[in-house]
């Protein structure tokens, strides 16, 4: 597998697929199956108390080290989405009911489990009056007031960027907020549901930033889908410039036939270059690797380190 350069001489990011047996890998992208009585304890824990993981769900390639470490990351309101997202394997449709013991059955278990860093995401519910922003923050309160030594990140839906919505969420006191871009401007549609927007995420993690300013954020963005170089940096420069504290960078992973296509997998040398973009854009920290997702545990030891040496996020000067 050699490497080519385009017409401006800069050394090719990625692997085309027509070079590569379709069924077929590269090697950094191979991962372990999933077992052992760490892994088990944590599923038949979540089992149990009826809570779905987005590990699962999205058939996230880390799902064997982080359960196997203790570590999950919880997805509230059900399994069904209102949207659908080409690149997501949630399934989509229309949810039922929401379940109002969830939040303690989710304190619960992160007691159980002597949690110490707890990413909580969620389905879209745009079917909801606040699409779904009380039972956050009321899951929020639940792991804050029975988990005391817990970090709590949550990964939320844009609530229409309804500014009401966010802030329910807000006040009721996540360590850190984050809300994934996911791609670049130009591909956000198809690869993201029509509901969903460029603009609209960035101005919700601005929201955050401006009207919660000791909580840090976060976002995501996937590779793979036939982006430039040049609309990645865009994209990264978009989120510093809204104020994000934390950014993970990865592979995307087509979970279905259903899914759009991957059109590169980006080799881990050019992970690495993504990830120094990333510093000099003034990022504090960016975990950028093949199997890196947006909720990934060395992004999280990072959190928990900076928070218990630095408990607010430092002020940055607007752009």
């Amino acid at each position: 597998m050699s490497e080519t350069s385009d017409s401006r001489g800069r050394e090719a990011i990625d692997v085309p697929l027509s070079k590569l047996t379709r069924a077929r890998k590269p090697e950094w992208l191979k991962v372990r199956v999933p077992g052992g009585p760490g892994y088990e304890r944590v599923r038949d824990l979540l089992s149990r108390l009826q809570l779905n993981t987005v590990c699962a769900e999205s058939r996230c390639p880390n799902i064997a080290e982080c359960w196997a470490g203790g570590t999950a990351t919880v997805m509230l309101m059900g399994d069904v989405c209102t949207r659908g997202c080409r690149f997501c394997h949630v399934k989509s449709g229309k949810p039922p009911p929401l379940d109002p013991e969830e939040p303690r059955h989710l304190a619960e278990a992160v007691s159980q489990l002597g949690m110490k860093y707890l990413v909580v995401t969620s389905v879209d519910r745009d079917d909801l009056p606040d699409a779904g922003a009380g039972h956050f923050a009321e899951a929020i309160r639940e792991l804050r007031a029975h988990c005391p030594d817990t970090k709590v990140e949550v990964l939320v839906p844009d609530f229409d960027a309804v500014p009401e919505r966010l802030d329910i969420v807000g006040a009721a006191g996540p360590h850190v907020i984050a809300q994934n871009l996911e791609t670049v401007e130009r591909l956000t549609h198809p690869v993201r549901d029509r509901r969903a927007g460029y603009a609209k995420t960035l101005g919700v993690l601005r929201a955050y930033k401006e009207r919660f300013p000791d909580i840090y954020t976060k976002s995501s963005l996937m590779v793979g889908l036939g982006e430039t170089e040049d609309e990645l940096f865009a994209a990264m420069g978009d989120l510093c410039a809204a104020g994000v504290d934390v950014l993970t960078i990865g592979q995307y992973l087509q979970p279905s036939p259903w899914n759009l296509k991957v059109e590169q997998y980006v080799t881990p040398e050019t992970f690495n270059r993504y990830a120094a973009r990333a510093k000099d854009l003034g990022f504090l920290y960016c975990a950028s690797g093949p199997l890196v997702r947006s909720s990934y545990r060395a992004a999280e030891f990072f959190m928990k380190g900076l928070m218990e040496t630095r408990h607010h996020p430092p002020r940055r000067p607007a752009p």
